[in-house]
């Protein structure tokens, strides 16, 4: 079986999935065997190693069975050092996480970015399922992304292959220039604008009232005004940033994720307005939501494992 651990700044979900080939009665490959969540032990390395160590053999333990692990995290291993960078998950950072995992575990793990883990799970059983090549995009507190391709995630020589949220928003107009200040250090970048957090920025800038992103969504649906000019300057945008992405990554599919995937609106305007900025006659690439909503990155984590690998890593050989 497969073993997949979402690893987030509040909660740790575990899930255990039925492995490709084995197949018992009506349970197909891909379906949940047991599923568990517990408390991120927040700011305690050791706590956290622990914890994950606990999941495993706990449902191990229930079911029987001994699986392959992979692991999402909010961050990268650095290919530089072996540690953590760029982790929301602080006390992970400058430690060899993936290492200690396998100590604790006496076994492999494969370990990725919680949004490589979103766009795996979404290309392998979800709605982008028999897709080519698949980008996932997290519209969220922040804005990330993952690739991957005929069902494996592309890492990069750097570990940051989709973050597509720090390059800046394309064909910027005049009232876009320089951009809102983002943490990163730079003006402009695409996550200051599509993030949550940046259309209820961009929402107060213009009309100087202040509301959440959701606040926002639900005034536009009750027919205000200025919140419809804001999610319509919001689909813009969106459709700029991901006819960008087009033009260089060419996917089958483009799958949302994050609070603002649940917009439905976005499925429909998007694609009716990305064309002007792609550079074809015709634009096969499909923007969809995800099928496994939340429960992707957990699920993500689980196929990190190769099918040809998965008998070999279960006995930790």
């Amino acid at each position: 079986m497969r073993i997949g651990i979402d690893l987030g700044g509040t909660k740790i979900e575990i899930v255990a999935l039925e492995r490709v080939g084995d197949r018992t009665g009506d349970r197909a490959a891909g379906a949940v065997l047991a599923r568990e969540r517990i408390p991120t032990p927040r700011g305690d390395y050791d706590a956290t190693i622990a914890a994950i160590r606990d999941l495993v053999a706990g449902v191990e333990a229930r079911l029987g069975r001994r699986g392959t692990v992979g692991i999402g995290i909010p961050g990268a291993i650095s290919p530089a050092t072996g540690l953590v960078k760029n982790a929301n998950s602080t006390w992970l950072i400058g430690r060899p996480f993936d290492r200690d995992l396998e100590v604790a575990l006496g076994r492999p793990v494969r370990l990725a970015n919680d949004a490589n883990c979103f766009a795996l799970s979404e290309a392998v059983d979800g709605a982008a399922a028999g897709a080519s090549i698949v980008f996932g995009v997290i519209l969220g507190t922040g804005v990330g992304g993952g690739i991957v391709v005929n069902e494996r995630v592309l890492t990069g020589a750097n570990a940051i292959s989709g973050e597509w949220g720090h390059n800046p928003l394309p064909w910027p107009e005049d009232s876009e220039r320089p951009g809102p200040a983002c943490y990163c250090g730079r003006h402009g970048c695409i996550e200051t604008f599509l993030s949550g957090p940046g259309l209820a920025a961009d929402h107060q800038r213009i009309t100087g009232i202040a509301m959440s992103a959701e606040d926002v969504v639900a005034a536009a649906a009750a027919d205000d005004a200025a919140a419809e000019a804001t999610l319509r300057r919001y689909e813009e945008r969106l459709a700029r940033a991901l006819a960008h992405l087009v033009n260089m990554l060419d996917p089958d599919a483009i799958v949302l994720g994050g609070g603002l995937s649940g917009l439905q609106r976005l499925y429909d305007s998007v694609p009716r307005l990305w064309g002007r900025h792609i550079f074809s006659d015709h634009v096969a690439t499909r923007l969809v939501p995800p099928v496994h909503g939340d429960s992707s990155g957990v699920r993500g984590a689980a196929w990190l494992w190769p099918p040809e690998q998965e008998g070999e890593r279960e006995g930790g050989g």
